[in-house]
């Protein structure tokens, strides 16, 4: 087995992006369960998209399909990744804008699905609530939405390189 990753076969790299999605769960996960900070809705869709994701690596990896679905493979994990970019992205705006002083906390996103219609509850979340705006977690000095869009862009182009690569085999 080569060293470097861009020379592994399809189905390594597939599965190797599913490790990568399942340790960013993981460690949200640890975040929110043994740090004590609870998720907003916007990172709960965040979730969503890296588990989406994830599915798809596994899948792709475990099916190991010709350059045609290879392909297909990467464009459905890109399109993933780029609705999660779109909803980190939205997210730090939110955590950007003034404080709002009429603000006050949201109901959480169990409360939410479980008093709301599906679409109330995804306006709710995705009009970006007090809880959405506050940073409670930092990585050199940069908030968790910035890291796990970045981790979007790395994932998506990662994802492309892997389905339209061309390949000896």
């Amino acid at each position: 087995m080569h060293l470097n990753p861009f020379a592994w076969p399809f189905r390594t790299q597939y599965f190797f992006g599913f490790v990568v999605c399942a340790l960013l769960l993981a460690y949200a996960y640890y975040v929110q369960f043994q740090l004590g900070i609870e998720p907003c809705p916007l990172c709960i869709f965040q979730r969503i998209a890296f588990i989406v994701m994830g599915l798809l690596f596994l899948i792709g990896a475990v099916q190991n399909p010709r350059a045609r679905g290879r392909r297909i493979y990467a464009l459905l994990v890109f399109f993933g990744a780029c609705a999660g970019v779109a909803i980190a992205a939205r997210h730090l705006w939110v955590q950007h804008l003034p404080p709002d002083p009429m603000a006050g906390c949201a109901p959480g996103w169990n409360y939410m699905i479980s008093n709301f219609p599906i679409s109330k509850t995804l306006q709710m979340a995705f009009t970006g609530l007090a809880d959405c705006a506050e940073v409670n977690w930092t990585f050199l000095g940069l908030s968790m939405p910035f890291w796990t869009l970045v981790s979007f862009v790395l994932i998506g182009i990662g994802a492309l390189w892997a389905g339209f690569r061309q390949r000896r085999d």
